[in-house]
């Protein structure tokens, strides 16, 4: 892609505005039996994975409630393109639904020459349900305690890969941000799951890896890890004694990451109200909220307009990281 295309896409994308972020646009008519058959979840990522775990708990919540089978359906690689697309060309009738995580739906598009979708116009945002930051990690063995011993550590050995879960992924793209403001020694090795990174770091083929915050505090529990920094302006509730990357002196980290259901653009506005309504309400039962925060993350559940304005000005931010980071779409 010229430079010049991909610096107008990227403008583009800083220019989000009310236009393709009409919350509801399209047929206004739909069935009030809605719904009627099974429903699918999509999530980002790996089957047995951290956001896999959360689609299935809401995925039991909206059969409880609805009397209809969910079927979670985890569709990997690619840094989400492949979930993102088969939500993004699926019929906008509320059947199908995606789920994932901010870093992943804001940065890939950016880092990449081409996408099979657009990150706002395919798509109609129904609720943030729950932030919760990538975490940097090193095996227990590993000498380095904080990310300046990490740093010191890396330059004297010349070499260190740290594994992601995929190109594009905001692992990736806070891990060369780091790099390139350090100067220490890391090269990125990308997998399809966080899953199989940690196992090859466990294996001693790789030297650190990145984290969702579910599995961060699941290896630290069984002492296998130590968990080095945090992404995001806050700690983690449920693993308090990790520090954030700003806390420790590193700037560009402290964005705030989320994790939302959309559904595709044009889907009905009353079909999207009862989802917005069944998912709002699932995010702040006592049951669920108790299971996002045991799982590492901070529940919200927040609007779908809310939802729509931080969209509108993230894309900005994430394009000036991108930038900060040195990454170019590949």
């Amino acid at each position: 892609m010229p430079v010049a295309a991909f610096i107008d896409r990227r403008a583009a994308l800083a220019r989000v505005g009310g236009v393709v972020l009409v919350l509801g646009a399209g047929p206004v008519s739909a069935d009030d039996s809605f719904p009627s058959r099974p429903i699918r979840i999509v999530p980002f990522g790996t089957a047995g994975g951290p956001i896999d775990s959360i689609a299935r708990v809401y995925g039991e919540a909206l059969k409880q409630r609805w009397n209809q089978p969910i079927v979670v359906d985890a569709k990997p690689g690619a840094s989400g393109i492949v979930a993102t697309d088969f939500v993004a060309k699926a019929p906008p009738d509320g059947y199908t639904l995606l789920l994932t995580l901010s870093l992943t739906h804001t940065t890939v598009p950016l880092l990449q020459q081409k996408v099979p979708y657009d990150p706002v116009r395919d798509f109609l945002p129904l609720t943030k349900i729950a932030t919760g930051g990538p975490m940097f990690v090193v095996p227990a063995s590993a000498p380095p305690n904080n990310l300046t011993d990490f740093v010191a550590w890396a330059k004297g050995k010349g070499r260190v890969t740290y594994g992601t879960w995929g190109n594009g992924s905001a692992a990736h793209l806070f891990g060369e941000l780091f790099k390139r403001q350090t100067g220490a020694p890391l090269e990125h090795v990308p997998y399809k799951g966080e899953a199989a990174a940690h196992l090859d770091m466990f294996g001693g083929v790789l030297d650190t890896a990145w984290a969702n915050p579910a599995t961060a505090r699941t290896h630290l529990q069984t002492g296998k890890i130590k968990v080095l920094g945090i992404i995001g302006s806050r700690r983690v509730g449920t693993i308090p004694s990790v520090p954030t990357f700003t806390e420790q002196g590193f700037d560009g980290f402290g964005l705030d990451s989320w994790m939302g259901f959309f559904a595709p653009a044009r889907t009905p506005a009353a079909v999207s109200d009862k989802l917005v309504t069944a998912l709002r309400e699932i995010t702040q039962s006592a049951e669920v909220r108790s299971k996002l925060l045991d799982m590492g993350f901070e529940p919200l559940g927040g609007t779908p307009e809310a939802f729509a304005a931080g969209l509108k000005t993230e894309y900005p931010v994430w394009a000036g990281l991108v930038k900060a980071a040195g990454v170019m779409p590949e």
